[in-house]
């Protein structure tokens, strides 16, 4: 198993308890102690539980949190987000902000992307991308 990071539709099938996406964490977890997400995710997840109001899930959240570690954007994997979505955007293939800004951070930290993304995310150079829910 490579050292990874959880894209925000995976996060999401973990916390809805989803067993194949709960089974590979905990594999992950045993090789290598912690989880990795991006602050990007954190903040849709965050912003999504406080939307809904959903105080028992946002608990649960927090907690997984504490035990896993959230990359910060720092300028370097900014300016990766940015050359990704120029070069998506000539090509008329954009996928958004949020999931470029995602992509420059696991790039910049050598970490595969999970996520059942994979449509968006294979546009990508240099981005190894892999499903946890299949």
């Amino acid at each position: 198993m490579k050292p990874s990071m959880l894209d925000t539709d995976i996060l999401s099938e973990f916390l809805r308890g989803n067993p194949k996406v709960i089974a590979k964490v905990d594999e992950h977890l045993k090789e290598y102690g912690y989880i990795n997400l991006s602050i990007i995710t954190y903040y849709e997840i965050l912003n999504g539980l406080l939307y809904k109001d959903a105080r028992k899930q946002l608990t649960r959240f927090e907690e997984f949190v504490s035990f896993n570690k959230v990359i910060p954007l720092t300028m370097p994997m900014a300016k990766m987000a940015a050359v990704i979505q120029a070069d998506l955007r000539i090509k008329g293939t954009e996928i958004g902000h949020t999931d470029t800004l995602i992509a420059g951070i696991s790039i910049t930290s050598e970490l595969q992307l999970i996520t059942n993304n994979t449509d968006h995310f294979k546009r990508i150079k240099g981005l190894e991308i892999a499903n946890w829910t299949k």
